[in-house]
């Protein structure tokens, strides 16, 4: 299967290797840093204005963008069914097969997902990370390498997890909030606000609002 992925910076870098180590191809490469399509060794480079050129019904599309907000935007504009878009989930991953993963999530390398845990679309779950049992992982969230969500903990949409964050059993974190690097979360983080340290200390409480019909 041939696959078009949308984003060429650094998150892009580690998708296309995982793309490839899952035995798929590469058709494209789709990124506005690319004024014109080109192709170069057998692989299509072209701006996002070219997706529905380069885009035929047999193939999958994968958003390698880190960044939330831009991830959502791009998944809007498209307007692509959610079938068409491809899970991708390193080879060296554990995953529980009670889990679920949603339409175009990433799971990175060394990742473990425990049971009954769910992910939702479009995810990324970096590298090293540990999702426990039961826990839900809403639309467009970013959990940073090695850090680990214990038992039933509900992440909304939107969320950015700091690299190696720990997160108590029980905790929700609101919609579009960020947890700083290295904090432990021990009472749950309203929407849209940042939370650092350890204990995870609110410090902001009014992150921009990320609108549905971006």
């Amino acid at each position: 299967m041939k696959v078009v992925i949308i984003g060429n910076g650094g998150h892009s870098k580690v998708v296309q290797e995982m793309v490839i180590r899952q035995g798929y191809g590469v058709h494209a490469i789709v990124d506005d840093k690319y004024e014109s399509e080109q192709i170069i060794d057998g692989i299509m480079y072209a701006p996002l204005t070219s997706i529905h050129k380069v885009l035929d019904q047999e193939m999958k599309v994968v958003v390698a963008i880190g960044s939330n907000v831009v991830r959502k935007h791009v998944v809007r504009k498209l307007k692509l069914p959610d079938e068409r878009y491809l899970t991708v989930i390193d080879p060296t991953a554990v995953v529980s097969n009670s889990a679920a993963i949603g339409y175009g999530t990433v799971v990175m390398p060394k990742v473990v997902i425990n049971a009954d845990a769910h992910v939702h679309d479009h995810c990324i779950i970096n590298t090293g990370a540990v999702i426990e049992h039961d826990n839900s992982v809403w639309d467009y969230s970013h959990i940073s390498p090695h850090s680990t969500l214990t038992g039933n903990v509900t992440i909304d949409e939107g969320v950015h997890i700091g690299a190696g964050v720990t997160i108590i059993p029980g905790i929700n974190i609101g919609e579009w909030s960020i947890i700083g690097a290295g904090a432990t979360v021990i009472r749950s983080v309203p929407g849209h606000s940042k939370a650092v340290g350890t204990p995870a200390r609110i410090i902001n409480r009014s992150l921009g609002v990320v609108k549905d019909n971006m």
